[in-house]
C-alpha cells in the first residue's frame, strides 16, 4: 500500500524521497527489517496469548533425551512467521502482481489448514488433529490453484531471446521450466505429450498442473516432518528461502538474466519483496524457537513454510532444483518413506517387521544415537547451506 502512496506522492508533487520505493533493493531492505521488527516485537506478546489459552504442546512419549521438558511449550508460533510476513508484504510490494497474490493466497490458506490441525490436536486434545485425507485436500486444492493460475493467468510469462536494446519485446505464454546443470537446459512440459502429436500441446496442463500440485505436496509435507526439533525447519527454511531470492532477483532483471543466460520472467522480481519479509519473519522466530525452544511452530508454521517454498519454486521456475535446494527436507520425508515401506515389507515376508533407523524422521534417528538436537540443528544447517552454494552454481555451471 506504501508503494502506491509514493508513486502518487512521486508523480504528483516530486516529494523528495519518494522515488526510493521504485527500487526493489530499498523495499526489500525495508520489509525484511521491518518483519523482523513485528516479529520480535509481536512474538512475545504471541506467545503469552498462546500460553493464556493453554495453547501449549502435548508431547508424545518417543523415549527422547529432553522430550518431557518440552511439554506444554505454546505452539502454533507459526502465526508469528505469518503476521511477520503478510503486514511488510502488504505495505511494500505491488498488490497487483500476480506472483505476490499468489503468495499472499498460499501464506493464508496453509496456514489455515495447519491452524485447524493445531486446534484439534490441541482443544480437542486429539494427537492426530486433522485427518491426514484432510490435508491432503487442502494440498491438492492450493496445487490446483497455483497450477492452474500459473498456467492460464496472463501475467505469467517469460521472454526468450531478451538480449539489451531490443525495439520489439514479446512477453509469451509457456509452460519451460528450467533444468540445472544440463546446457541448453529449459525443458517445456508440453513435450511430454507433443511427442505423440504437436497438435496436443494445447494440453500441456495435462500434465504441468498435476506436476505442480505433486511439488506443492510434497514440499509442504517435507517441511512438516523436517519441523521436529527446535530451530531445524525455521533455519533450513531461511536458507532456503534466500537462496530463491537470488533466483527471483537475476530472473526478474533483465541485465543480469541476460548475462548468466538464464531465463527471462517479467515482474518475477516483485518476489525479492515477499521473500524479504518471509526471511525476516522466520529469523525472527528463531529468537524464540531456537533451543530451548520458548515456542514451536506446529502445522500452522511448518505448513506454511513448505507451501511458500514449493510456490516461490515454481514462479521462479526452479522447482526441478528442489530436491537439491530442500535436500534436508528432501532426506526428512525419504527416510520415513523407507522406513514404513521397509517395515511393512519385512513384516509381510518374516512376521516381524524392520526398521532402517531408529526412528524416523531421521533427526529423531540421531537423537536416539545421543547427538545433542542443537548440534543435529547446526549440522542440518551446515548441509543446507552446502546444498544453498551449490543450487547458486547452477546459475552458471552447465
Amino acid at each position: 500500500m506504501l508503494y502506491y502512496l509514493f508513486e502518487y506522492l512521486e508523480q504528483e508533487f516530486k516529494f523528495p524521497g519518494a522515488s526510493l520505493f521504485q527500487f526493489i533493493s530499498f523495499r526489500a531492505s525495508i520489509a525484511i527489517i521491518f518483519s523482523l521488527l513485528v516479529s520480535l516485537i509481536f512474538g512475545r506478546q504471541i506467545i503469552q496469548l498462546l500460553q493464556r489459552n493453554q495453547m501449549g504442546e502435548s508431547i508424545r512419549d518417543l523415549g527422547l533425551e529432553g522430550q518431557k521438558e518440552k511439554a506444554g511449550t505454546p505452539t502454533m508460533g507459526g502465526l508469528i512467521i505469518i503476521l511477520a510476513t503478510l503486514v511488510p508484504v502488504l505495505l511494500f510490494a505491488k498488490l497487483d502482481n500476480i506472483y505476490i497474490l499468489l503468495l499472499i493466497v498460499t501464506t493464508i490458506w496453509m496456514g489455515s489448514i495447519g491452524f485447524i490441525d493445531d486446534y484439534i490436536k490441541i482443544k480437542r486434545k486429539n494427537k492426530e488433529g486433522l485427518k491426514g485425507r484432510f490435508k491432503i485436500i487442502g494440498q491438492v486444492g492450493l496445487g490446483l490453484i497455483v497450477g492452474i493460475t500459473l498456467y492460464s493467468h496472463p501475467d505469467v510469462t517469460i521472454r526468450e531471446n531478451a538480449a539489451l536494446g531490443q525495439e520489439i519485446v514479446i512477453n509469451e505464454k509457456s509452460t519451460k521450466t528450467t533444468i540445472p546443470l544440463l546446457k541448453n537446459n529449459e525443458f517445456d512440459y508440453a513435450e511430454a505429450i507433443t511427442w505423440i502429436d504437436e497438435s496436443w500441446s494445447v494440453y500441456a496442463w495435462l500434465v504441468f498442473i498435476p506436476f505442480v500440485i505433486f511439488i506443492v505436496t510434497a514440499v509442504s509435507n517435507g517441511a512438516n516432518l523436517t519441523d521436529g526439533i527446535d530451530g531445524l525447519a525455521a533455519g533450513t527454511a531461511t536458507l532456503i528461502v534466500l537462496v530463491l531470492g537470488v533466483f527471483a532477483w537475476v530472473s526478474g532483471n533483465i541485465i543480469f538474466s541476460d548475462y548468466l543466460n538464464v531465463m527471462y520472467i517479467p515482474d518475477v522480481s516483485e518476489l525479492v519483496i515477499f521473500i524479504a519479509a518471509f526471511a525476516g519473519g522466520l529469523v525472527g522466530f528463531l529468537w524464540y524457537n531456537t533451543y530451548p525452544a520458548q515456542v514451536f511452530m506446529g502445522d500452522t508454521g511448518s505448513l506454511t513454510i513448505g507451501g511458500i517454498i514449493a510456490v516461490l519454486a515454481l514462479s521462479v521456475r526452479k522447482e526441478l532444483l528442489i530436491p537439491v535446494l530442500c535436500g534436508v527436507f528432501f532426506i526428512e520425508s525419504l527416510s520415513v518413506i523407507l522406513q514404513v515401506g521397509y517395515f511393512k515389507y519385512t513384516k509381510k515376508k518374516t512376521g516381524v517387521g524392520k526398521r532402517i533407523f531408529l526412528m524416523a524422521p531421521v533427526h529423531h534417528h540421531f537423537q536416539k544415537q545421543g547427538y545433542h538436537e542443537s548440534k543435529i540443528v547446526t549440522r542440518f544447517w551446515i548441509i543446507t547451506i552446502a546444498l544453498a552454494i551449490i543450487s547458486l552454481v547452477t546459475l552458471k555451471i552447465r
